[in-house]
């Protein structure tokens, strides 16, 4: 199903057997989406062509509960993924998604008995108890008028999970999910619903890859993080799109009273990103910390940072970006601390750093602060250079070849976040920085 109409939406609807608020939600949506324009700023996207992107686009397989059961081909993919691994090493639960439907899904019984509820959205959707919830949460952080690539993902959204923490459960291992672009030409519109409720603890994971195509494909997900009272999520995200994939991405999360969400993200490969995780600190205490890492690489233009909106009293937030460019690629860090009147004691530090790796390439960062309260302290900081030669050639002096030397210097300017990673997931990361350098 190419494109975007009513026709489009309403199959897309009823294939899911939705309620009937969900389909209102989507066709009020759809005429957003064509009513706003695209956005004003950032990489050119003229060469996505939406009348040719399929928004919808069936695995062929059902969803499974049991490994096994998937069928050979979608296995091997996430055998690469290290999906079976991870369950081996005992990660809690695991949702993969191929195109636009999930193809495995698997919760241990722990976590079950403890109230966790980790659902795929659509199915969470249509349950009798958990319906109600989403509904009362869904495009609620992310509004459907936020940007006209929200507009379109509320229209066409397929996959997803949508995750319960009960109030003072902590989940002692990472949940998971995976997202994979199979077909050309497609759109991606998976759609990540969080609740941790209050005093609870939760680490979540999301990797997402493609594999190369020549054609312009789409990532348009949204993530909607809701944090209560005393309560901490952890959300990391290690992308790596194949070039071809214009990922706008959509997320936020919405904390409360003495909550903490902390983002780690990774960016790697697409033609085009545009990435800024944001957190509302509503209440007072409320806590932020963003670290994350870009890289890009030749005929890349990845436009990523992150935003934080202080409303409370006492609320802190820190923003760690990171970038790297090569080979002609275009890394460019966009940073916004908005600090509220009346949100007394406000702290925000933001700090952006750029490696140049050559010539050819570039690097730049973009910071909006707007501060309404004079009793906040908000400070920023940017930096852009070069690989350090010296650091290199001391290096290369002790027997170490100038290829690794380089990867050792680069690895060490982005280990903040690499520590911030499960080993598995920092492993892959280091192998995706050489890869890019190679």
């Amino acid at each position: 199903m190419k494109g975007l109409s009513e026709e489009i939406v309403r199959k897309i609807s009823a294939r899911k057997r939705e309620p009937e608020w969900m389909l209102k939600l989507r066709l009020s949506a759809m005429r957003e989406y064509f009513r706003i324009s695209e956005p004003g700023y950032g990489p050119d996207l003229s060469g996505l062509n939406l009348a040719e992107i399929r928004t919808y686009v069936e695995p062929e397989t059902e969803m499974r509960s049991s490994w096994e059961e998937v069928p050979e081909e979608i296995r091997e993919t996430f055998e690469k993924l290290g999906i079976p691994q991870a369950e081996r090493e005992g990660l809690a639960g695991v949702g993969a998604q191929v195109d636009s439907e999930y193809v495995y899904h698997n919760l241990k019984k722990r976590m079950e008995k403890s109230g966790v509820v980790y659902l795929p959205l659509e199915e969470a959707v249509r349950d009798k108890k958990w319906g109600e919830v989403v509904r009362g949460h869904f495009m609620k952080a992310v509004s459907i008028t936020e940007h006209k690539f929200s507009a379109l993902h509320a229209a066409v959204w397929s996959g997803g999970s949508f995750i319960y923490v009960p109030r003072g459960v902590s989940v002692e291992i990472p949940l998971q999910s995976y997202y994979r672009m199979n077909a050309a030409k497609m759109g991606q519109f998976e759609h990540t619903l969080i609740i941790v409720d209050e005093g609870s603890d939760l680490y979540f994971i999301e990797g997402c890859s493609a594999p190369k195509l020549s054609v312009a494909n789409l990532h348009a997900g949204c993530v909607e993080l809701y944090v209560r009272k005393n309560a901490r999520l952890k959300y990391s995200t290690v992308e790596s799109w194949s070039k071809n994939v214009y990922n706008l991405n959509t997320k936020r999360a919405l904390v409360e009273e003495n909550g903490v969400i902390e983002w780690v993200t990774g960016s790697f490969g697409s033609k085009v990103s545009m990435l800024y995780p944001c957190a509302i600190l509503a209440g007072e205490g409320a806590r932020m910390e963003y670290t994350g890492v870009t890289f890009a690489g030749e005929g890349q233009e990845l436009d990523t940072g992150a935003k934080v909106i202080h409303l409370a009293k006492n609320t802190c937030s820190v923003i760690d970006a990171r970038s790297l460019s090569q080979n002609g690629g275009r890394a460019m860090t966009r940073s916004l601390v908005k600090v509220a009147r009346g949100a007394r004691g406000a702290k925000s530090f933001a700090d952006c750093k750029s490696v140049i790796l050559d010539s050819q390439s570039d690097a730049d960062a973009v910071p909006e602060v707007k501060v309404d309260e004079a009793e906040a302290e908000v400070g920023y900081e940017a930096s852009v250079g070069k690989i350090s030669e010296e650091a290199i050639l001391y290096l290369k002096t002790r027997g170490i070849s100038e290829k690794r030397a380089r990867e050792m210097v680069v690895r060490g300017f982005v280990d903040r976040v690499s520590k911030e990673l499960p080993v598995e997931y920092a492993m892959e990361m280091n192998n995706l920085i050489r890869m890019e350098m190679e």
